[in-house]
């Protein structure tokens, strides 16, 4: 997907993966933007369409609700004309660089454009080194990772322990992930633009040096303590010969050279020619060559920012969208299911089948009962059902175990959940018979293909109790 639909994607799961409680964006929220994006994109829209189109919808009302995580991420967006600014910035520069100075005579050891070609071929060897060094190797995060990294924590932590609720939570994830995923387009876009700024920083020098050079005359000169006329024009040589190479003329002689020696000059147009040739050959040609190469590299990763749609997060998102809206019957055996815990479990199977589901809670059946279950399994076994269970309850293959197995030939989706608020309000902390009771209820539930989800439907641990759920409808669909 694009740079700015991840940003979104990433900015709303941040959101959704850090409220588990709710808080600031609640289930019939999500529930609203997966519906209303599957409206938009169409029943044969692709995962990754309708994806995006969720997200971009949830960020447009989280940013109405003026939700931070909002904010930054809109704060976050690419704005080209901020590269445009560095370029123009670097133009001028080089452009007023030499005027600043007020001088009209030109040192050929030291001119405007020494510095400037020695200091980017140093930068074209770091260049290389760095490739060659890197080459195949996985890059250790970078000075742009490390601090988007260290604003992360600086938000989280910002204002103490107050700070950490779910919007602070959802900012440094969103600061953390984005980071991640967005610093080899960064990287590549830094360096495209400051390919582009030494290019037009040249581009100014040598602007600015023939625009002076209409109105006034430059005059070419050099003076050393400790340089001759012949090593001084060996030096101009070397530094020149690509400008010399591209004009397709040669550096002044050492006599010629001895000529200009200070006091002494000459009319500067011939070595302002070579240091112009000489900027353009190794400064404006290969930046620009440069950042051409970055460019179509910062548009492909621009374009190319993927999303692992297996990712239990996403396969949750999309359970509803491929399936459309979904029916769910809840059925407990030997249990009276309370008001509250039918609340929380339909809460968690909305979330599971991606919001748009309805649930229907089937009268309780009976101990020993199981055939009653003939008066409320009409439905068509593309249903799925989920049996409520106890866990107080030894479980029994001829009562708990029969009632599985009844339900099993009516349902191709069938998931046991096993509500341990009983369990724990009458044996809070007694992790041995927890695990012993799960381990027979596990044993239970295999010998009929269940996957059970063990979870306390009076005080539910929502995020391991999605994650439970999420697995065991991955089992019942495998």
């Amino acid at each position: 997907m694009d740079e700015r639909t991840a940003l979104a994607v990433t900015a709303v799961r941040a959101v959704e993966t850090a409220d588990p409680e709710r808080a600031t964006w609640t289930d019939a929220d999500r529930a609203w933007a997966s519906r209303a994006a599957a409206e938009v994109v169409g029943a044969e829209a692709s995962p990754q369409a309708f994806v995006a189109r969720r997200a971009t919808l949830a960020l447009e009302r989280l940013r109405e609700r003026g939700h931070p995580v909002a904010r930054l991420a809109h704060a976050w967006r690419w704005r080209p004309w901020v590269g445009g600014a560095v370029v123009g910035a670097a133009f001028v520069a080089g452009a007023a660089a030499d005027a600043l100075g007020g001088a009209r005579v030109v040192d050929i050891l030291y001119s405007p454009a020494l510095p400037l070609v020695v200091w980017n071929l140093a930068v074209y060897a770091l260049l290389a080194a760095g490739f060659v060094a890197r080459y195949g190797e996985p890059s250790a995060p970078g000075p742009l990772r490390r601090a988007i990294a260290w604003l992360a924590g600086a938000v989280r932590g910002a204002g103490g322990p107050g700070r950490e609720d779910p919007a602070g939570r959802a900012l440094a994830a969103f600061a953390r992930n984005w980071s991640a995923r967005a610093t080899p387009l960064y990287a590549a876009r830094a360096a495209r633009i400051l390919h582009l700024a030494a290019a037009a920083l040249a581009l100014g020098v040598i602007g600015g040096l023939y625009v002076r050079g209409v109105a006034l005359e430059f005059r070419a000169t050099w003076e050393s303590t400790f340089l001759d006329a012949p090593t001084v024009r060996a030096i101009a040589a070397a530094a020149y010969a690509p400008g010399a190479w591209l004009l397709g003329a040669a550096v002044p002689d050492a006599a010629h050279v001895a000529a200009i020696r200070a006091p002494d000059s000459e009319n500067a147009a011939p070595w302002l020619h070579l240091m112009a040739a000489t900027l353009a050959a190794v400064v404006v040609v290969p930046r620009l060559l440069l950042a051409l190469a970055t460019a179509l590299v910062e548009r492909y990763r621009a374009a190319h920012l993927r999303e692992d749609l297996t990712d239990a997060y996403f396969a949750r998102m999309l359970r509803g969208f491929h399936q459309g809206a979904a029916a769910v019957h809840v059925v407990a055996y030997s249990y009276a299911l309370p008001p509250a815990a039918a609340v929380v479990l339909q809460s968690m199977l909305a979330r599971a089948l991606g919001g748009n589901v309805t649930v229907s809670v089937a009268p309780p059946v009976g101990y020993g009962d199981e055939d009653a279950l003939s008066a409320t399994a009409a439905t068509g076994r593309d249903v799925p059902w989920i049996a409520v269970f106890n866990a107080t309850a030894t479980p029994e293959r001829e009562a708990h175990g029969r009632f599985l197995a009844a339900l099993r030939t009516r349902a191709a989706t069938l998931i046991a959940v096993v509500d341990e608020s009983a369990q724990n309000a009458r044996w809070p902390g007694d992790a041995v018979r927890r695990d012993a009771r799960r381990a027979l209820w596990r044993e239970t539930a295999a010998e009929h293909g269940v996957v059970p989800v063990f979870v306390d439907l009076a005080q539910p641990d929502l995020a391991a109790a999605d994650a439970a759920l999420d697995a065991a409808l991955d089992a019942a669909a495998a």
